[in-house]
Order: structure tokens, then sequence, then C-alpha cells
């Protein structure tokens, strides 16, 4: 047979298994392989020709089918402990993995997870070799008939249908897995949660046990240091404490800002504004409540109803708006337009509202009522690629002063529930990738991701942490001009269809608030910093005077400070300002008034420095219009 490995051909007597193979070609901690495209255990043999790659310790598809394979050790540790449980679905996911278990009348709880974790050990150390076998349909249903889950999922897969073993285990899997349980050393429990069978809230809820596993313990430690890092972070917790945003009962998934939360908001709308007026953007408000006929026309009513909250005025059915932009075509149509009107870029805060289940609603990350920063863009067909590449130069610059990196995805048209032809939505997608490589943008195809009317680029930010959240998006979309009969005059007076482009950076206000409070460990930068400068007088009676007139300077020149000259300790109120994350504070006594001076101290520094008033105050304006 003639195998092809890293682009060279050599001829090689067949079969040979992965083992054979990663000896011939001398390459080491090889723990699966590929041919022809095709993911396989070192166990499984070749006698073919074809195009030979091999999964080694360190690539990311190698910590894949770790981690699968960790989820069967953890099964199969659960099993020998708890002998009457019933399991669903073992997958891994971003960061490690999962299975969902019927305990039935048994609780779980994080008590258990040493056991569990002494049990996986025990079969590391065993070394199990882990063997792939083929049954047919009624093999293994006779196989796993005490397991109704098991049974539903192989009455819906074709055969042949593989099984792994380790041991007495056996579980239903396509593979491929390590070779042994001794290749998972390095793995933690992490957590629990309920979860329905098939994500379907009208089955039975199990228990879903979350862990992790990596091939060396210095990334399990590192992982582990982060989820406790993202733990102090938690933007409910840092929102709590911080004076940022509150949550009532009697609004559940409408957060509240509080007076430090607004300040964010407001310069986070305030930068918003300023950049894209610069950018040639015009600005709308549209309503919140449409007639029921709007919705229809766009297609949302048959796609998005059961997310929308609905009502009746004057004997006409209304939703509030879960998008914002059937009101900006309204706007658009509100005149006539001519191509040298064009691009038309409207942009717009609005407020939209969505019924989330209330299981999935979490602080500022998962909410039911939410600000989008909406804008879209009206442009000819010969303008879409130039118009796209202005966006993803405009997402940048937006990105960068966050300090927040981000990969593309580029989502295709969905299998079904779409609207408009299939060449339109080729042309779509072409157009979105064309503009990506003019600007030497690496994007990963995401297919049928696509909204309902048009392809899209979606932004999955990486923050201090490393953690991944969607956030931007530019959708394209040559369907709802269509449905909505937009028109341009063009230059030889002819009516014709305007391309329509949907983009929001921030995506939702108050996610991006979350996910900043984590990103900055509420450390804000000057510029977003609710609590900017905090005065403090040596003696709160004898240098009050001064340091009410120094926070009155500082106020006047634009910035937020505050005085606490209430009559605790010195250093009682300088702990108070690290707890509240001030950016700096000011400690004032005789040697500061008599010479018009300040001695600061910025946030997360021990070093305390002494300068001029009108030097402070220019240092806090340079940093503030630097956004630095």
């Amino acid at each position: 047979m003639l195998v092809t490995y890293l682009n060279k051909q050599v001829k090689l007597e067949g079969p040979l298994n992965g083992f054979d193979l990663a000896k011939h070609f001398g390459v080491k901690k090889v723990i699966a392989y590929s041919f022809n495209g095709k993911k396989l255990d070192l166990k499984s043999e070749i006698n073919e020709d074809g195009v030979l790659d091999f999964i080694c310790e360190g690539d990311e598809a190698a910590l894949d089918i770790l981690r699968h394979s960790a989820s069967h050790l953890l099964a199969q540790a659960i099993l020998n402990l708890y002998p009457h449980v019933l399991f669903g679905f073992g997958p891994s996911i971003e960061n490690g993995f999962y299975y969902d278990i019927d305990f039935g009348e048994m609780a779980l709880s994080a008590d258990d997870f040493l056991k569990i974790e002494q049990e996986m050990r025990r079969i590391v150390k065993a070394d199990f070799p882990i063997e792939r076998k083929v049954l047919t349909r009624d093999e293994a249903l006779e196989l796993f008939k005490d397991n109704p889950y098991k049974v539903e999922l192989i009455k819906e897969i074709e055969e042949p249908i593989s099984i792994y073993s380790q041991g007495d285990f056996v579980d239903l899997c396509s593979g491929p897995h390590v070779p042994s349980t001794r290749y998972i050393k390095h793995f933690k429990i992490l957590s629990l949660a309920g979860a329905y069978w098939r994500g379907d809230s009208s089955n039975k809820q199990l228990t879903r046990v979350y862990a992790t596993a990596f091939f060396f313990k210095e990334d399990l430690d590192n992982h582990l240091y982060l989820l406790e890092e993202a733990k102090k972070r938690d933007h409910r917790k840092l929102g709590r404490e911080l004076g940022l945003f509150m949550i009532s009962e009697y609004a559940p998934g409408s957060p509240f800002l509080l007076d430090a939360g607004l300040v964010i908001r407001q310069e986070l709308e305030q930068y918003w504004y300023d950049l894209h007026r610069k950018n040639g953007y015009i600005f709308v408000k549209t309503p919140i409540m449409l007639n029921k006929q709007l919705w229809e026309l766009s297609g949302h009513w048959n796609n998005y109803k059961d997310n929308m909250y609905i009502s009746k005025v004057d004997n006409n059915e209304v939703a509030i708006k879960p998008m914002n932009c059937p009101g900006s075509i309204l706007v658009y149509k509100n005149d006539l337009h001519s191509y040298n009107d064009l691009p038309l870029k409207m942009g717009e805060l609005g407020l939209v509202h969505r019924n989330e289940a209330s299981g999935a609603l979490n602080g500022l990350f998962r909410v039911r009522a939410f600000t989008q920063d909406d804008a879209h863009i009206y442009c000819t067909p010969e303008q879409l690629k130039d118009e796209i590449i202005k966006l993803l130069h405009l997402f940048d610059e937006m990105y960068s002063v966050f300090d927040l990196s981000y990969e593309l995805e580029l989502s295709t048209r969905p299998e079904s529930n779409y609207i408009g032809d299939i060449a339109s939505w080729d042309i779509s997608e072409k157009a979105l990738a064309d503009a990506c490589q003019a600007v030497n943008k690496d994007f990963k195809v995401n297919p049928g991701d696509g909204a309902f009317y048009g392809p899209k680029l979606d932004y999955k930010l990486k923050d201090s942490l490393g953690r991944v959240w969607q956030c931007g998006t530019i959708q394209l979309d040559m369907n709802l001009p269509e449905r909505f009969d937009l028109t341009y005059i063009d230059e030889n007076n002819e009516k014709k269809r305007p391309v329509m482009l949907h983009r929001a950076i921030y995506g939702s206000l108050e996610r991006f608030m979350g996910i900043l409070i984590e990103h900055y460990a509420g450390d804000f930068p000057l510029w977003l910093a609710p609590r900017q400068v905090r005065v403090l007088p040596v003696n709160s009676k004898i240098h009050y005077e001064g340091s009410n007139k120094l926070t009155e300077a500082l106020k006047a020149a634009g910035i937020r400070a505050e005085l606490d000259a209430s009559n605790e300790k010195l250093g009682y109120r300088m702990r108070n300002a690290q707890l509240d994350k001030v950016k700096y504070t000011v400690v004032i006594g005789d040697g500061e008034l008599e010479n018009n001076a300040v001695t600061y101290r910025r946030f997360g520094e021990r070093a305390q420095i002494k300068v001029t008033l009108s030097e402070f105050i220019s240092l806090l304006q340079d940093e503030i219009a630097h956004k630095a």
C-alpha cells in the first residue's frame, strides 16, 4: 500500500496499525492517528492507499480524545461505586468533559468527588486496555437492554455500531480513544448541574458531572488556578461588592444598574457614539412595541415568536421587539434614496426583550431585557466588500481599546428554517469570506449556524484569563430588503435593491459590561472607572477644607473625584479605597496643603508619588483621553 506522510509517499506492506506506523516513521508520544481524514485508535489497522497523520500529546485533537476517554474513566469509576446508575451522554467539550447520569433516588454531591477520583486513579493504575468492538444493532440493543437512554440512541444510529470496553466496563461510543487507562493521569472533577435528557424539559432531569483532564500536571494546575481566578472575578460577586448592578425577583432577567454601574454604561455609550459619528453613522431611536404584521413581514414571527413578548393594543396583536432591524428598515423606507445617499449607516442603541428560560438567566450574561449596539448599513452591491472591510477595521479599533483579542467564525446557511434562495446565500457567504481575505483576517467556517435571514461573521473574544466570549457580529442580508421592497435610484434613474448589513460590536451592552467586569477583575481603566480618585485628608478636621477644595478642583477638571473625610483612621480609609478599587487614592496632609501638591497611590501599586496639583490633573486627563 502507498502511504503519504508529510507529503512523501512510502510503500508499505499491510495491514499495519497505528503503533506499527508510528514506529516506522519514528514518531513519539502518539495517542491516535488519522488516515484519509478519519481518526482511528492506534490498534486499528489499515491496508489501503491513503494520507496518514499522527495525533500526538499536545495536539488539540489529542486533548479532545484524552477527555473523551476520561469521560469513560469517570463513568467506570462511578459505576463501580454506584452500580445502580444509568448513563446518558459523555462527550468532551471545550476545557473538559461531562457525563449525564441517572442516579435514581440518590443525590450526588461535591463531597463525593474525592471518592470518585480515588477510584479513577485505581483504574488508571490498573492500566486496562481500551478495546473497540463492532456490533449489529440487535447485539447492541441486547447488550444495553437495561439502559433506556442507550437503547434510544442505538435505535437512531446507523450500523455498524461500535462499543468500547476497559476492564469490565462497556460503553456505546464511536471513538477514537487512547490505548489504555494509564494514559489518563491528570484529571479533576469540577462541578455538578442538572440537565434534561437530550436538552428536552419534558424528559427526565439527569445529573451532569463536569470534569477536565490534561496530559501534563502543570496544564491541569494552571487550568484549576484560572478557574479559581474566574470565581474571584465573577461579575455577579464584583457587581454586588462594587455597587455596579442588582437583580430583583420582581424583574427576573432585567438588571438594575446602580450609580457606579451606570457610569461605566454611559462611558461605553459615549465612546460608541463618538467612534461611530467619526465613521459617518447617523443615529435613530425606534419604538419598543410594534405590530404583529411587521414581524410577519420580517420573518421573525415564524422563526422567533416563542422568544417574543406578545400583547394586544386596540385589538391588534403587538410584540415587544427582540431585534432592532425592522424598525431600522421602516426608517429607511421613510425617505426616497439615491445611489448618492449610499452607503447609509444607521446606528441604534436599542432596548430589546427576549423571553429566555428562567433557568438560563445569569447576571448580566443572560438576561431578558438588554441593549444591542445595532447598526444597519444599506449599500449598493458594488460597495459591499469595502463596507465589510471598513467594519473589520472598526471592530479592531474598538476591541483593541479593551485589550481583547478575538477569532472570527463565518457562519453559513442553516439546514432549514432560512429565508431567501440558495443563490443569494452563496453570494453573501462569498462576500464575507472575500472581505476577510482582503485584509488577511483568518476565519473558521461554522456550517449551518447563520441567522435565518443571512450568513454572518461572529467575533469570539478572548479575555485576560483566556476565556472565549461570543460578542460582535456582522450579518449580511439580501432577504429583508427583498421582503420590505427596499429600493434606491441608481445613476440610470432605475430602481435597485440595496444590500443590508446588520452589525453589533458590543453585542449586548449588559453582557459586554459583565465581560469587562471579569476581564478587568473590577479594576477598570481610568476612563471607565466609576471611582477615579478618592481624596483622604490625613486629619479629617484639620485637613478637611483643603481636601474638599482639591476634590472640587478635580471635579471641575472632569475627573470623578470623591472625598472621604469620615472619622475613621487613615489606614482604614486607605483599605476601603482598595476594596472599592479606586484608581487613584490621594492623601492630603500639611505638606501637600503648603505646597499645593498631592501624594497619590495608584490601585494595585505600593509606591506613593508626590506631584503638583496641576501635574496630577494633567496626568489623569492624558490617561483618560488616550483610554490607556
